[in-house]
């Protein structure tokens, strides 16, 4: 990462704003953009006398500053749509997109927070016509009931639900439709609430309790008897379709009553996804639910250098291969007959070495047929 230094004359400061808008086209280093962007607000604070920007003035300056086009900010705001209605001024930005275009793009949160943030944080819009189709195709929402009766059935009349603002993580797609997330949240609570789980004397957690679990994978029915274990170990797994609209994978949360829940939407139904992905969100019960942090949202297609997300791949990773099985026995040159033999010593399905084998290598061709497509869901026909 190149030196960030103070700004002291106004060719440096064009220099640096020249730097930024680089930076920012090429998809740069976070850790300098955002560095950049305080050396050159401190600049500009002290030397123009202007107002501070409306969060719009604010997008706009830093789309001409680093020349920036609409589409360049779907990453960080969503669909073209929202994109648009973002510049126009007829929608209000989220939350997310403020961490987003914070994080990102270093346009300051001060210029992008208004004073109405708290009424943004708790309104909550009717989902997508395909996410509310969905939700009556699944047979969780009935078919005349309109979107705020489901919601109050579901989560009770306070149906707002605050847990979302205390805990959203890194691992969210920008594009997320919020409102049809919150629906599937309120569902697997709903589900989770009716379930029977016991009430262990003492917590079962950690790398032994992982590697229990990852063994499940090697019988036929491994799936369910893993949710019976979880149950057992006074965790509810609830697995219910992702509905159109949150990209979602997974989530590790706290029910009404305070048991833990892992919910799991099995969009790739793959053996080796649901086992990483049970493993991931598992670590997060185990270790990163708390009283301040209810909830945890993962896309596990998006890559995350957040430390709880960093703990859970690990966590999952080993618990499903240990490592000095994985350093000892996997190359990049071996066989299926091998790789049978490396899953038979890990005490693992063979999809789980053929996934990890096939990310680690980016070579998704090879070992595809190990993988246990379409063998997960249909073990799931009730959903706790």
């Amino acid at each position: 990462m190149s030196l960030v230094k103070t700004v002291r004359s106004e060719a440096q400061y064009e220099e640096m704003t020249a730097r930024l808008a680089e930076l920012v086209a090429s998809g740069g280093p976070g850790e300098e953009i955002e560095l950049l962007s305080l050396v050159l607000e401190d600049y500009e604070r002290k030397h123009y006398e202007i107002e501070a920007p409306s969060p719009l003035a604010a997008i706009r300056f830093r789309m001409k500053q680093a020349s920036l086009t609409s589409r360049d900010l779907e990453p960080f705001i969503g669909s073209r749509s929202r994109v648009s209605e973002v510049l126009s001024g007829t929608r209000s930005l989220s939350l997310d997109m403020i961490r987003a275009l914070n994080r990102h793009l270093g346009i300051p949160a001060d210029a992008l927070i208004k004073e109405d943030v708290s009424q943004q944080e708790t309104a909550i819009e009717a989902p997508s016509a395909n996410a509310i189709k969905k939700l009556r195709d699944l047979g969780v929402m009935k078919a005349k009931e309109g979107f705020e009766a489901f919601m109050v059935r579901m989560a009770g009349p306070d149906h707002v639900p605050a847990f979302l603002r205390k805990s959203r993580t890194e691992r969210t797609n920008a594009k997320t439709d919020q409102a049809a997330l919150t629906a599937w949240l309120a569902a697997v609570r709903h589900f989770a609430d009716q379930a029977k789980v016991s009430k262990p004397k003492k917590k079962m957690r950690g790398a032994a309790a992982g590697r229990k679990l990852a063994q499940l994978s090697t019988l036929p029915d491994g799936p369910k008897k893993a949710r019976e274990l979880l149950r057992e170990w006074g965790i509810v797994l609830v697995t219910l379709d992702h509905l159109p609209g949150t990209y979602l994978d997974g989530a590790a949360m706290r029910g009404k009553d305070g048991a833990d829940i892992i919910a799991m939407t099995l969009r790739h139904d793959r053996i080796d996804n649901f086992w990483f992905t049970l493993l991931h969100e598992f670590c997060h019960v185990s270790e990163h639910l708390a009283e301040d942090t209810p909830l945890i949202l993962d896309d596990l297609d998006l890559r995350s250098s957040e430390e709880i997300e960093e703990e859970a791949d690990l966590f999952a990773q080993d618990a499903l291969i240990p490592a000095n099985i994985w350093k000892k026995y996997v190359t990049p040159e071996m066989s299926t007959e091998e790789l049978e033999l490396v899953a038979k010593k890990a005490k693992v399905h063979v999809a789980i070495l053929a996934g990890r084998w096939q990310r680690e290598h980016s070579d998704y061709r090879r070992f595809a047929k190990k993988l246990g497509r379409g063998e997960v869901r249909c073990q799931f026909r009730k959903r706790t």
